[in-house]
């Protein structure tokens, strides 16, 4: 939200009220309080009246600190809040002298001038960011003086943090603007736009840039972002009302500030095995019975695509009835032996809902009697005729309705179904009543997090920790504690792919860890050249799901090639699983995405800094999909030598790369000096990834290492090389036999000892329990 007028002037009605000294300030071990007059205080008189601000500093945990600004205190407050974990404040190191108060937490430090109040966050001695005089602010939009103020309807808080000269801004949610930020005003409120326009799914009130820091606004309402825009050398935030909270993020590199951010807001949820691999849907309005179905399982299966879970859109309800959770027994008249005979194919099995029911919907006066729905002021269920006649919307701050909620949905599970496509959760009323008294402007964003949260607590509950998975669309701070989410509903096209990444890349630097897309795209249908790109993208994202709006999305549609583009890319993926779900372990751990851009793992890089049309896909393993009809894939590979996976051809990096593509093929191009772990399997994402594993090794230059996790995330063998030592160790948790090999471009620097592998490039070696195993390198001359 804009409140000026160029650099000197206020908006017509607006007025700013900003800090003018640290009058008092309170020392305590976890706290310091200071008043913050915004008039000069010359003498006695000058304290009789005006505005003071109370700015409250604070830190959860090492490297954050946490600023609070409030006007009147006295304003009631209701929630929601978002879930953080606040449990551990730490103490503050604070010092102060006739000048300054500096607070810090490790080496993360707020420097406050006493007079002429500014704000400098630093690192050591490095200015991260910073706010001046009049950054820090009570504003007012209908302002006529003290005597004839209206109240907290008209009143905003503000802050604006400096930009310094190159630096760039990313985040902010799942945004299908352009991936830097810089130069967009940006509001966090969730909407269903499409991902064509600057509307968002999910939206996410925190940002990071370049510099190696991030600010989260720990507000769940409406956050009004100007990203360099009413000034060009500022972040402005903005919420309505008397309080500003927010939290300023150190980190050394910008993977650690998503590593805290996540420390504070929840870590990625990690997704069992299974849910890598290739999902199908019946697509969303188009005809299906059992016998579409089986018959486009039957055709993956006699066409060699290994197929993993199958999902029924949303008329697998009769139409008018969503959500009621009943099948439209009209269509199938034996569901319950239908999700049977897909079990026995070797499927797990999706369904969508969504939180509205209704008014033909057999759960709509069940959950009108018993007080279910998201009420009036007057008492009446709120009801609206957009996507279903007379529908309402469930109200997760009862736990009665979460219960009922949960109950329709494990009725579900007990006949067959594994997880839940949860649509929607986006566009929530605000002129309404909640059950517990919650503020409806807070709820309208943080509505879909208890919504994902109540199917996600069913899900654990029923299928087990670690079993859980949601296909999610809306989401808000802490939802990346129930994946997977998909992107939403884009159009058949390249620059709906494009935009599609985009937003998915802009999503994993908001601390999501995992994330999809409609591959062949939803609206309308893509001629098979897009079809084909979109596959060989859409499988090496880290969920991968077939999925459309009035067409289906099998890939015999399309054309025979379909067919083997959609198998190539299902096997490859299979076959890299050891190495997706070491690197899914990883970011369940650490927050870092899985999938993640290029200025993530190369900050350092500035010609990484705008890209948003290739990505990292794990810590190795680089992905450009081709966006041209001509097959021409354009991408930039950073310094260093890069092996193309599929091909074994070595590049020099360090310059941009163009080059054409057929259907089966891709730019994936591996990192040097790394260790991949390849699967023996390429018929399913979900198989003992220690079996028979192969470690290929790329233009190893240093100490590199790599780690094979089991389906329950535990260790199961983990290996190292390191030129310098000439020597590589293997140390296995289990009795299976390994695979070490030394692919082509490695071996024209080490080469195994001939006591194992005797010139070939592959050696077996089955290990006893809990064993090390040390091969010594022979330096060729």
């Amino acid at each position: 939200m804009k409140f000026s007028n160029g650099c000197w002037l206020q908006k017509e009605g607006c007025e700013c009220f900003t800090p003018q000294q640290a009058y008092f300030i309170k020392k305590e071990d976890k706290k310091v309080t200071i008043c913050a007059p915004t008039g000069r205080i010359n003498h006695r008189g000058d304290t009789l009246g005006g505005i003071n601000l109370t700015v409250e500093i604070s830190s959860p945990m090492p490297e954050i600190l946490r600023v609070q600004t409030t006007h009147h205190k006295g304003v009631c407050r209701k929630g929601p809040d978002f879930e953080l974990n606040l449990q551990n404040q730490q103490k503050l190191d604070v010092f102060e002298d006739e000048d300054q108060l500096i607070v810090k937490s490790g080496s993360l430090g707020l420097v406050i001038t006493k007079e002429n109040w500014s704000m400098t966050y630093i690192r050591d001695k490095e200015k991260l960011t910073g706010s001046a005089s009049r950054d820090l602010a009570f504003m007012k939009t209908r302002w006529n003086g003290f005597a004839y103020d209206q109240g907290s309807d008209d009143a905003y808080m503000r802050q604006q943090l400096s930009l310094s000269v190159g630096e760039l801004v990313y985040g902010m949610g799942e945004r299908f603007t352009p991936f830097v930020k810089n130069g967009q005003s940006v509001d966090i409120w969730n909407e269903d736009g499409g991902t064509s326009t600057d509307q968002s799914y999910k939206n996410i009130p925190f940002y990071l840039t370049n510099k190696g820091y991030g600010v989260f606004v720990n507000h769940p309402e409406r956050v009004s972002f100007e990203t360099a825009t009413e000034q060009v050398t500022k972040v402005e935030f903005s919420v309505p009302g008397e309080t500003l909270d927010y939290f300023v993020i150190n980190g050394s590199e910008m993977k650690e500030v998503l590593k805290r951010y996540t420390d504070l807001t929840g870590k990625p949820s990690l997704p069992a095995p299974w849910t890598f691999g290739l999902w199908l849907s019946t697509s969303f309005t188009t005809n299906y019975d059992e016998e579409t179905v089986m018959s486009f399982i039957d055709g993956m299966s006699e066409r060699g695509i290994p197929l993993r879970v199958f999902h029924f859109d949303c008329f697998w309800m009769k139409e008018f009835h969503w959500s009621d959770f009943i099948w439209d027994h009209s269509v199938f008249p034996d569901p319950e032996g239908m999700l049977g005979r897909i079990k026995e194919k070797g499927l797990n099995i999706c369904v969508w809902i969504n939180p509205y029911i209704g008014q033909e919907s057999a759960l709509f006066d069940e959950g009108m009697e018993q007080g279910y729905f998201i009420k009036r002021a007057n008492g009446d269920v709120w009801q609206w005729d957009m996507w279903q006649p007379g529908m309402a919307a469930v109200d997760f701050t009862n736990p009665m309705a979460c219960s009922w909620f949960q109950d329709k949905l494990e009725d579900l599970l007990d006949m067959g179904v594994d997880c839940f496509k949860t649509d929607f959760g986006e566009r929530i009323p605000t002129d309404v009543v909640y059950y517990d008294g919650s503020d409806p402007e807070k709820m309208h964003n943080y509505y879909t997090y208890l919504y994902n949260r109540t199917v996600y607590e069913l899900l654990e509950k029923k299928r087990g920790k670690g079993e859980a998975v949601l296909f999610a669309r809306s989401a808000t701070v802490g939802g990346q504690k129930f994946p997977v989410h998909w992107g939403g509903d884009c159009w058949s096209d390249y620059e709906s792919m494009e935009e599609s990444l985009r937003g998915g890349l802009s999503l994993t630097m908001s601390g999501f860890g995992y994330w999809s897309h409609d591959i062949g795209g939803f609206e309308s249908t893509s001629t098979p050249d897009v079809y084909k790109r979109w596959a060989a993208f859409g499988l090496l994202s880290t969920h991968s799901r077939l999925h459309g709006s009035t067409s289906y999305r099998v890939p015999w549609a399309y054309d025979d090639e379909a067919v083997d583009v959609v198998r190539f890319f299902t096997k490859l993926k299979a076959s890299l699983m050891p190495y997706l779900f070491w690197g899914a372990v990883e970011t369940s751990r650490s927050g870092v995405p899985l999938m993640r851009s290029m200025v993530l793992e190369f900050t350092n890089d500035r010609n990484c800094h705008y890209l948003d049309r290739q990505y990292m896909l794990g810590s190795h393993l680089l992905c450009a999909p081709v966006f041209r009809e001509d097959g021409i894939a354009e991408y930039y590979l950073p310094e260093g030598t890069w092996t193309n996976y599929l091909t074994g051809e070595e590049v020099t990096g360090g310059r941009w790369v163009t080059e054409k593509q057929d259907y089966l093929s891709i730019p994936l191009m591996v990192r040097e000096n790394s260790i991949l772990p390849i699967g023996a399997c390429d018929t399913r994402a979900d198989y003992d990834y220690a079996k028979d594993v192969e470690f290929k090794i790329y233009t190893l230059k240093g100490h590199a290492s790599a780690e094979v996790y089991g389906p329950d995330a535990k260790l199961d063998g983990r290996i190292t090389a390191d030129k310098n030592q000439d020597t590589i160790k293997f140390i296995t948790e289990s009795a299976k036999p390994y695979s070490i090999r030394l692919v082509n471009q490695a071996v024209k620097e080490v080469k195994g000892a001939h006591a194992f592998l005797e010139g070939r490039d592959t050696v077996l070696m089955p290990v006893a329990e809990a064993a090390e195993i040390l091969v010594f390198l022979e330096q060729i001359k």
